[in-house]
């Protein structure tokens, strides 16, 4: 695996980190957050691996998929958790942006995404091991 895979890899590993610490304080708004830029920076560790490439400085997680070749590869699941993430990273942004639809997510709801997104980020190692 090359070392610029090996990087996102490593910066998912260090948001897992800060969004397990996020959730357990009950903090689960930035934790969704962090969930999103996890499934961010993995979708860009495939970019970078299927074309040698540095990856796009763009934050659509589906542009990402599918500049990646990931897209029609991903379960109804994993595309139903970039949904969800998507806005997650624009209300953490944005928060008093008019029209931006306000998100909470409750202790079970937090627990969820965070595993779905370490779920996915597992996902996606094992496509990059093929």
């Amino acid at each position: 695996m090359s070392t610029r895979v090996e990087y996102w890899l490593e910066l998912c590993d260090n948001d897992m980190s800060t969004a397990k610490v996020l959730f357990q304080s009950g903090h689960y708004l930035p934790m969704g957050f962090f969930c999103h830029m996890i499934a961010e920076k993995a979708l860009k560790a495939v970019v970078a691996y299927k074309t040698n490439e540095l990856p796009p400085r763009i934050h659509g997680l589906v542009k990402l998929a599918v500049k990646g070749d990931i897209f029609d590869i991903m379960s109804a699941e994993q595309l139903q958790l970039l949904d969800t993430l998507t806005p997650m990273q624009i209300e953490a942004r944005y928060p008093d942006d008019e029209g931006v639809e306000v998100i909470s997510l409750t202790s079970t709801e937090g627990e969820q995404l965070l595993k779905e997104t370490e779920d996915f980020l597992c996902w996606i190692r094992q496509q990059l091991e093929k």
